[in-house]
């Protein structure tokens, strides 16, 4: 199958497929004339990269699903061996995003301040009602801190 199949059938394009091949995502495929001729498997490859992505893996997690493990390894010890960790970066997201809403929401409705820099005072007054850990810094570095670009 060419390259142009292949992607129409994956959903990508052929520059994505091209990418996951360089990355060691899929296999290089045999070529005839020079060009990429794909094994029909390639579809169900693409989809278990495709899927991983999805399900948030990063392009090395990924990787590492698809070539990091012995070839007689069956699938279901493979995803069991990368999820756990996966589900507990997820966890923490989730938990971080929780305390992000709950902070537009207490900000959206308690709010009556006319200027920002009246409501960076308050603020800046109960810092750690809303701050999370790594935001705290000493009061003199933040003084002397050189502003940083958003």
């Amino acid at each position: 199958m060419t390259i142009g199949a292949l992607a129409q059938q994956a959903g990508l394009r052929p520059s994505a497929i091209r990418y996951y091949e360089r990355l060691g995502l899929l296999p290089a495929p045999h070529r005839r004339g020079g060009r990429r001729d794909y094994d029909p498997d390639a579809v169900a490859q693409l989809a278990v990269v495709q899927f991983a992505r999805s399900a948030g893996f990063t392009l090395a997690d990924t990787r590492q699903l698809v070539r990091g493990f012995s070839p007689a390894m069956a699938a279901g010890p493979r995803w069991r061996a990368l999820t756990a960790t996966k589900v507990r970066e997820i966890e923490a997201l989730i938990g971080r995003a929780t305390a992000m809403k709950a902070l537009l929401e207490r900000v959206s409705a308690n709010c009556s301040c006319e200027t920002l820099i009246e409501c960076g005072r308050g603020l800046a007054r109960n810092r750690e009602r809303w701050s999370t850990p790594n935001q705290k810094l000493p009061a003199q570095r933040q003084l002397s801190r050189p502003k940083e670009r958003m």
